[in-house]
């Protein structure tokens, strides 16, 4: 899971399934009753809304990551630089060795955290770029990027434009008002 539209699916399948809910979040569910599950209900009636039961501990700990990133970059609202850098956030937050978690996400997803991490920016100044409300100054700062250049630099590695571009083609795939 990896949105609140996803946890609310999730959270709606569960109910319809009879489960008591103790917590829900991005990537953990804790149940009421967890000795009570039909693993075999559970698991068929999560791939229908495109999700699957993640049961070992490994892939459970790349979501967990996920999600942390995830949250860090995408729902972070804090304004000021953070006082941790993320791989010290994901130490804290699985409580393991960065090189362990790094290691590990590598192994099993084949690309490194940084480029996972390299990626959910490039989708957050897409989402920002799209919203015309900052410049690219503005999400540069937002998004700890040391600056501008670099964070162009790492748009057009990913998306083969700069973000100018970018915010241009939006802009011209859009109808005036007066047009529509």
């Amino acid at each position: 899971m990896v949105c609140d539209r996803c946890i609310k699916v999730v959270q709606e399948e569960l109910q319809k399934l009879g489960y008591r809910i103790k917590s829900i979040e991005l990537g953990k569910i804790e149940l009421i009753e967890p000795h009570q599950i039909n693993k075999n209900e559970l698991e068929h009636s999560l791939a229908k809304e495109g999700f699957e039961l993640l049961d070992d501990s490994n892939s459970r700990m790349i979501n967990e990551i996920k999600s942390i990133i995830i949250n860090q970059v995408h729902y972070n609202e804090d304004s000021n630089p953070p006082q941790e850098n993320l791989s010290q956030i994901l130490e804290k937050e699985i409580g393991r060795d960065y090189s362990y978690i790094s290691n590990l996400f590598s192994t099993i997803e084949g690309r490194t955290i940084e480029k996972f991490i390299i990626q959910q920016k490039v989708e957050k100044v897409k989402e920002l770029l799209k919203y015309r409300e900052l410049t690219i100054n503005e999400i540069a700062f937002e998004l700890n990027y040391s600056s501008p250049q670099y964070l162009s630099t790492q748009f057009k590695q990913i998306t083969g434009l700069r973000p100018s571009q970018f915010r241009n083609m939006l802009e011209s795939s859009r109808k005036q008002l007066d047009k529509v």
